[in-house]
């Protein structure tokens, strides 16, 4: 069954920088809706999509808002903007990119450095900072503070288009699994669910799971799944061993990142379940990199029995990210039969 490439293109390109997650939740809460029983929003702007399930057992599924972004810190007298990171960026990717200023309207602007025409021979060798880098919105200072504002969020310029079996925009990274969370919850609308499932939509991820934990603590799950992007690096010169996942060779069972050791029961869970439905998936070791799933996992009296489902992801924290669209059919798929099948795992130790 194909995806719904429409929608998936609008959850991607809409701005959503940690701690500024609106647009994106406005877009959610309209397709939810009709879907769960119950839907709230907590202080922090988590949305908890819930759909009633036949026993009192609950399980949190989350998915994060949020994508890697910037804040204004600064407008000099020239005009030109200067900003801080929100999250993780590989500097060199930055050179010469549209980003949007979202101030009082949104502005485009683009990230300026030093040319190479004038770097001594010392300056063309060093390692690009995030601190070498300015914002040039083409204009004087005195029209840029009328638009923008020390505190306003900005978020990278790049739209969806489809390349071969692929889907390539900014912030695949988590919108592939805030798309992935609302189809599960469609596919599963007219089905009964064993458990309580809590679909939370989280922010802050992309600055410490911040939304997560306190999700997590507010829904105290007995079951957990985190939903998010991980590494595909099967690339010219990449070892086999660095890897992590392959486009197109399935959706990814995680077993491990830096944050989460996933339970051992609900590993063998996923795989038996994408065995007894014909889910092509890898596993999926992540040894830098943490996701949602740590607070799932954590942040609960006891723990939750806790697990993930990654989407493989070429160019993770880029100007552009890439995902083959058989791989995020395969995680709606594996996600809507794990939540559906939950209460036929084996739990004990």
């Amino acid at each position: 069954m194909p995806i719904n490439v429409e929608l998936l293109k609008e959850i991607a390109e809409v701005a959503g920088a940690p701690g500024h997650e609106q647009r994106v939740r406005e877009i959610v809460l309209r397709e939810v809706k009709p879907l769960v029983d119950e839907i709230t929003i907590d202080n922090m702007g988590n949305v908890y999509a819930i759909k009633k399930g036949t026993n009192d057992k609950r399980v949190m599924v989350g998915a994060h808002m949020d994508e890697i972004g910037f804040i204004v810190t600064h407008i000099d007298d020239n005009g030109f903007v200067r900003f801080h990171t929100l999250g993780g960026f590989d500097p060199k990717t930055l050179t010469a990119q549209r980003v949007i200023i979202h101030g009082t309207e949104d502005v485009i602007g683009v990230m300026g450095s030093k040319p190479i025409h004038v770097m001594t021979p010392e300056e063309r060798t060093k390692t690009l900072k995030t601190t070498d880098f300015f914002i040039d919105l083409g204009m004087k200072k005195e029209e840029v503070e009328k638009i923008v504002a020390v505190g306003n969020p900005i978020t990278r310029d790049r739209g969806l288009i489809e390349m071969g079996s692929c889907v390539n925009c900014k912030s695949l990274d988590n919108r592939l699994a805030v798309f992935i969370l609302i189809e599960s919850l469609r596919a599963l609308k007219d089905k009964t669910v064993p458990y309580d499932v809590y679909g939370v939509f989280t922010v802050q991820e992309e600055v410490g799971i911040r939304g997560a934990n306190v999700s997590a603590l507010a829904i105290n799950p007995d079951f957990g799944f985190g939903l998010d992007t991980t590494i595909a690096f099967d690339v010219p010169g990449a070892k086999p061993e660095e890897m992590i996942t392959k486009l197109g060779e399935g959706t990814a069972i995680k077993i491990m990142d830096s944050s989460t050791i996933c339970d051992y029961r609900m590993v063998k869970y996923m795989e038996e379940v994408a065995g007894r439905n014909d889910i092509t998936y890898q596993k999926e070791i992540l040894t830098a990199g943490g996701t949602d799933t740590a607070g799932i996992q954590r942040m609960t009296p006891g723990g939750s029995i806790a697990g993930a489902i990654s989407i493989p992801t070429r160019h993770i924290h880029q100007s552009i990210e890439m995902a083959d669209k058989n791989d995020i059919r395969g995680s709606i798929d594996l996600l809507t039969a794990c939540l559906s099948e939950l209460d036929q795992g084996s739990w004990a130790f």
